[in-house]
């Protein structure tokens, strides 16, 4: 009767971590020769264990990365497009967003700056930061939105908490001056709070010439390239290698594109 009156404190607690240690050690007999602390022990380590699952798949589910299932550990390194080993190993501890720092990764289409970014999405989640993944032109449709129907405010101040927000395909869609002033309000509240990472096909000097407005151009920039860390990827297309080596490769779930 005892037993099961811990099992129903322990759910009813929700404290399934331990909940589902103990019901194990009553079933194992290999239990009964352990001390107390030792039992306790493991059961305190299932829960956390289960905990930090539950907080992984919760930032990960709200992170909405574009390529979900891209790992860093699975980057191919061999494939020559620049790709500075050293510096990516840096930019891989995640330190970065630690210091509040930002990553812009450009280079030619299909060379794997999404690819790199979701992965890098992927590990801020592990690593406990809370992420935000967009496309550009998705994030000033979102904010032209919410100014529409009164939840401006509110979005913005979601994106600020955000440890790391990735935007990418920057510069393939043209910005209107809402979506200029707009893009300001959020990287303003970012500067040197949150880190921001941006892929673009674009080369960086030319996102002044891009943004438009030179008032504002000068704003933006100011808050997003001048403390960051820079990954200029060259070569041919990632899709062109891949669908070489496989017709049938879907392009869609090719790691590193």
């Amino acid at each position: 009767m005892i037993k099961h009156n811990l099992l129903d404190q322990l759910q009813s607690m929700r404290l399934s971590g331990m909940y589902k240690a103990l019901l194990e050690q009553l079933e194992n007999p290999e239990s009964e020769s352990m001390t107390f602390e030792e039992r306790l022990g493991l059961m305190l380590d299932r829960e956390v264990t289960e905990r930090e699952n539950r907080r992984l798949q919760s930032l990960l589910r709200k992170a909405k990365l574009h390529q979900s299932s891209a790992l860093i550990e699975d980057l191919d390194k061999r494939s020559p497009r620049g790709l500075d080993s050293r510096l990516m190993g840096q930019i891989s501890t995640m330190q970065w967003c630690r210091e509040q720092l930002n990553l812009i990764i450009t280079g030619p289409t299909g060379i794997g700056k999404s690819w790199i970014g979701c992965a890098l999405g992927n590990k801020a989640c592990r690593e406990g930061f809370s992420t935000r993944y967009f496309r550009l032109s998705r994030l000033l449709q979102a904010l032209q939105l919410a100014r529409a129907d009164g939840s401006w405010s509110k979005l913005l101040r979601e994106l600020a908490r955000t440890d790391l927000l990735i935007i990418d395909d920057w510069g393939l869609t043209p910005i209107t001056d809402e979506g200029r002033r707009d893009l300001l309000e959020v990287l303003d509240d970012r500067f040197n709070i949150r880190s921001t990472l941006v892929t673009s096909q674009l080369p960086i000097e030319h996102w002044h010439d891009y943004i438009g407005d030179s008032t504002l151009a000068d704003a933006i920039m100011d808050r997003l390239v001048h403390n960051s860390y820079r990954m200029a990827l060259e070569g041919e297309s990632m899709r062109k290698q891949y669908s070489t080596i496989n017709p049938l490769h879907n392009k869609e779930e090719a790691s590193n594109e």
